[in-house]
This record gives structure tokens, C-alpha cells and sequence, in this order.
């Protein structure tokens, strides 16, 4: 019987079953080492010092280091980091390594480019005055500059369930039990989780969030807003030919090979010889028998990316959604005993590609007026000072110049929409732009019927520039204990083969980066699902996805998950 306040069993009389865990009592907890949460402990602490107070802040990250599930791009704008470490150049943060010195928009053809001019662009797409580098590098700098100011940092641990007064407000959380078999058995091993109890907590999980999940429909926290919508991005890590390399350049595509999909390619030239690059496909995509995975390695052999990648060697492969709703898909971002921070509200600038540093202050806004809460002696309050001081900063200004770009192609595909998109993105930045926000559908009602659109014919990859995704998976450096319970759950096993088989040709065998779900035995006539659970690169593709919502990603143990190394 699930637990109205969590996601745990409840007993028969309606107590929860806590009486084995231990807890420990913090100013503030703070889910997730993304950028948004590690600032906003920074920020906590610095807001301490220099009031001669203290005040107790936990960070607890699921992957197994702070940076394990860390997956951007990344062209990183210092905007907000100038606030929080004004020297964090000087003090030798990686990002610092390579300042962006050229910035190029390709229009792909299936052969050729057409270089977009940057006239035709307003001045916050050129990318003056950003970086490029590994966002998970950047995320383990700030982790070790929090650790100086005594934040206490839990890698490893898996927030699995919230915790409630008995007000209904945020308690806190409970890390996941460990040493659970498959069957549901507790095995030699087992210890059961922790109970984290807060003032505040903070809730930092990235894109799709599955606690976040629970606390909007909880708090009714989507109540005013349009339902957020999400692209899938997929990433390597190349090394390539010294003569090649131009640190410092950035390029992005869009065009081809996507035909009726809303996507696009980026390819940044990084240190120590590297480039970072990536494709990106909007979900909201309607041929079920696209493969985001297919269609990022038909982007690679476009002549003016393989030329670049010839000779050299894939080191590392990755893949994480992405919050595309824009301004008018942020959620209510406080409610009693806690708030929401970085993509787990969604302040991703769509058109620029970039969200890291909106999340950076975002979390700072939020530290900044729990900390004031905490000065005033109050606990488990909303803090409604976050929401309207984030409601008049810079994030709220930024994202509001681009919120119909993606709408705009959503609405009208991807030429026309581009267009329209543009030019409310131009007329925004002049000033005098149109005094609507455009609707979103959520990206599963979009998917249409397999018998009404035509197959795709991907090419078998070759082994050198183009690849399988178990071979992909194997550079992710993923690994979950096997004798664990599924944490991809159904919650009707039968659609998958009773309905999204005949219906859609099961596009979870597509939409999955990491060639989790197949349909094996089809042909003997006795089709079943299956879920290979140990591959899951923890991308949130399947829970966003999955046409009827029977998809329920829940976290495996803590440390669980994919490594990225520099990515």
C-alpha cells in the first residue's frame, strides 16, 4: 500500500514503518551535487560567515562521486558564479581552462552547411565572455570549495522518499535501504536508510526528478503553469587529431538528419585535445519509429563532422534529458519545508542551450532566503521570498526573452517554427515583444500510431565513427548490484506488449538511450518485455516518454548509475 507521503510501505495502522533507521538533524538538506545544490550550499555557508552564525547544510548525491551523473555540454556561462566565487578563475576551477574563442550555427543539409550569420542572431546567442569543459568537473571543484566552508557532502546516497510533518509540511528525506534482493528480501548485506531532517530541504535532483514528481502533485505545484516538456541529449567525448583542434570553438547545428523532430547537434572543441559533442531531440517527437540514439550517429557522418572526427577515438558516452519547457513551465518553487532549485523546476534557456547557471542562482536565491528563515527562528514555513525574488531576477528576465522559441516549433515544425521563434526572440529583445506565452502538450501525447509513419533505415555503424549503444553504454561506465529490486517500474506490465506493441511498435526499444527495454521472442510468436535494468544510464527518457505514463523511474541503490568521467 503506497504511503500518501512518500514513497515507502506504510504499516496496517498507518504509521510508517521507520522504527529501524536512524536520523540526523540538519538547517538544511539539499538533494542533489548538481550545480544548483552545491551553490546553494556555498551560499549558505558564505551567508554564515559573514554573520557570525551557524547553520548545519548536507548535501546527499545519488552517483557514487559527486560529477558520476553529471551530464552537459557544456558551454557554461560565468554569470552566476561571478556572484557566488568572484575569483574562481584565479582559484583554478577547470571551467576557467578554455574561454569560447569562436562560436559557428550550421544549417545542415544532408551534404552540405549553410553558416548562419551572427547578425541574424540576438547578442545572448553569440556566447562572448563563456567557457566550454566537463560540467561534472566544475560540479567537483564547487564540491571541494563547499567541503572548505563544512558542508557536509554524502556521495552515494540515494534520497528515496520524503518525509513529512505532521502538518504535512517537509521534513526532510530518507535515503534508500541497501542490500535488497530482487525478490524483495533483505539480503546479508542489508542496512537501512537514513533519515535526513531539516529545517528546509532542498530539492536539486536534475531534469525529471522523482521526488520532485511527488511533491508537484503533492503541493499542487503545477497548478499555474504549463506542464514542462523535455528533449533528450546524448553526448561523447572524443580525442582527436592535435592538427584539428581549436580550443575554444563552438559549433551548434540543426537541420539534418532530423526531418519532422526539433533538435540539433553541438560539437565543442575542449582541453587536452578534446571535443565534446552531442545531439539533442526534442521528445515531443511523433514517429515512434525514431531513435534519438540512431539518429545522434547518423549526425556524426555528415561530411563537416566526420572530417573533424576522422583519426581520432571515442573515449566516453553519456545521456540525460533536458527541461525545453522555458519560463511558462516553472512550477511553483516553495512550499511548506522546502523548495524546488535548478532543472528540477527547469530553468533551462532553450535557444542558448544553457541552464547551469540559472540553476547556480537560482539555488543561491533559495539559500539566501532560507537562511533569512532560519535567522528569524522559523522552520517547515514556505518561503515565498524565493519565488518572488527569483520572479524579479535575472533568470526570470533571461528565460522570458525566449519562452515561444520552442512552443514555436513545437506548434508550427521546424523551419516555420525556427522562424516564428526568432522573430519573437528579436522582438523581445527589442522591447516589443508579443504579450503572449505559448501552451505546451506533455511530450507523451504526441507520439502517433507506427502504421502512420514510415520506418527509418538507420545504417549499421561501422565501429569507427559510428556505434551500437551497448557498446556506447560500456563507455558510461555504468553499474547497478544486479539482485536489486527493478527500479523501472510498471505499473501495468501487460501494456507494453497488449498495446504499445501493436499500436506504436513499442518505441521504448528506441527512445532508450541505453538499449534498456526489448521485445524479445516476437519472432515466435510469443513477444515478452524485458527490462535490463543494470544498463540504465539514469536519463528519465522512459518515465517522460512512455505514451500511457506506466513508466515510473524510481532510484536503484545509491552509487548506483553511470561514472562520467569529464564529461
Amino acid at each position: 500500500m503506497p504511503s500518501p507521503y512518500g514513497t515507502g510501505p506504510i504499516l496496517s495502522n498507518g504509521e510508517h514503518e521507520m522504527s529501524e533507521r536512524e536520523s540526523m538533524p540538519f538547517d538544511v538538506v539539499i538533494v542533489g551535487a548538481g550545480p544548483a545544490g552545491l551553490s546553494a550550499a556555498i551560499r549558505l555557508k558564505q551567508l554564515a560567515a559573514e554573520n557570525n552564525a551557524e547553520i548545519e547544510v548536507c548535501v546527499i548525491e545519488k552517483g557514487s562521486e559527486v560529477g558520476a551523473h553529471i551530464l552537459s555540454g557544456a558551454v557554461f556561462d560565468p554569470r552566476a558564479i561571478d556572484e557566488l566565487i568572484p575569483d574562481w578563475r584565479e582559484q583554478g576551477c577547470p571551467m576557467a581552462a578554455t574561454p569560447v574563442t569562436e562560436n559557428h550555427h550550421w544549417v545542415l543539409t544532408k551534404t552540405k552547411k549553410m553558416a548562419i550569420p551572427h547578425i541574424a542572431t540576438p547578442s545572448f546567442m553569440h556566447n562572448k565572455g563563456t567557457y566550454t569543459g566537463s560540467l561534472g568537473n566544475l560540479c567537483r571543484w564547487l564540491a571541494e570549495k563547499a567541503e572548505e566552508l563544512e558542508v557536509q557532502i554524502f556521495p552515494g546516497f540515494a534520497a528515496a522518499e520524503i518525509l513529512y510533518n505532521e502538518d504535512g509540511s517537509v521534513k526532510g528525506v530518507a535515503t534508500g535501504d541497501m542490500g535488497i534482493g530482487k525478490d524483495g528480501e533483505h539480503k546479508a548485506d542489508y542496512t537501512p536508510g537514513l533519515e535526513l531532517h531539516a529545517r528546509y530541504t532542498f530539492f536539486a535532483e536534475g531534469a525529471r526528478g522523482h521526488l520532485t514528481k511527488i511533491l508537484k502533485r503533492q503541493f499542487d505545484l503545477e497548478a499555474n503553469c504549463e506542464p514542462q516538456v523535455y528533449g533528450i541529449g546524448l553526448k561523447e567525448l572524443w580525442d582527436i587529431d592535435p592538427k584539428k583542434h581549436v580550443p575554444g570553438r563552438v559549433i551548434h547545428t540543426q537541420g539534418w538528419p532530423l526531418d519532422d523532430a526539433w533538435g540539433g547537434g553541438f560539437l565543442y572543441h575542449q582541453a587536452n585535445g578534446q571535443v565534446a559533442l552531442g545531439f539533442v531531440v526534442a521528445l515531443s517527437y511523433q514517429n515512434p519509429h525514431l531513435s534519438p540514439f540512431q539518429e545522434f550517429q547518423r549526425w556524426k557522418t555528415h561530411p563537416e563532422i566526420r572530417k573533424i572526427l576522422e583519426g581520432g577515438k571515442r573515449v566516453s558516452y553519456g545521456a540525460r534529458a533536458i527541461n525545453e519547457g522555458g519560463w511558462q513551465s516553472v512550477p511553483k518553487l516553495a512550499f511548506p519545508g522546502g523548495a524546488l532549485i535548478g532543472c528540477s523546476a527547469g530553468f533551462v534557456n532553450v535557444p542558448r542551450i544553457k541552464g547551469s547557471h540559472t540553476a547556480m542562482k537560482s539555488g543561491m536565491l533559495a539559500a539566501e532566503a532560507a537562511f533569512r528563515a532560519i535567522q528569524a527562528d522559523r522552520t517547515s514555513d514556505e518561503l515565498s521570498d524565493y519565488q518572488e525574488t527569483l520572479n524579479d531576477s535575472w533568470i526570470a528576465e533571461e528565460l522570458k526573452k525566449v519562452q515561444n522559441v520552442e512552443p514555436c516549433v513545437d506548434k508550427f515544425g521546424g523551419t516555420i517554427g525556427t522562424v516564428l521563434g526568432g522573430i519573437d526572440m528579436w522582438m523581445r529583445q527589442l522591447g516589443i515583444g508579443l504579450p503572449i506565452s505559448m501552451k505546451h502538450d506533455p511530450d507523451y501525447k504526441h507520439m502517433g500510431r507506427a502504421d502512420l509513419y514510415p520506418k527509418i533505415d538507420y545504417p549499421k555503424p561501422d565501429g569507427v565513427l559510428t556505434f551500437d549503444r551497448l557498446s556506447s553504454v560500456f563507455l558510461s561506465n555504468t553499474n547497478h548490484e544486479e539482485d536489486q529490486p527493478v527500479h523501472l517500474q510498471l505499473k501495468d506490465p501487460s501494456i507494453p506488449i497488449q498495446v504499445n506493441l501493436p499500436l506504436y511498435d513499442e518505441p521504448a526499444q528506441r527512445y532508450c538511450p541505453a538499449g534498456v527495454y526489448e521485445v524479445v521472442g516476437q519472432e515466435e510468436g510469443n513477444p515478452r518485455f524485458q527490462i535490463n535494468a543494470q544498463n540504465c544510464v539514469h536519463c528519465k527518457t522512459c518515465d517522460i516518454k512512455e505514451m500511457s505514463q506506466n513508466i515510473n523511474w524510481v532510484v536503484p541503490e545509491g552509487g548506483g548509475g553511470p561514472n562520467y568521467p569529464n564529461m
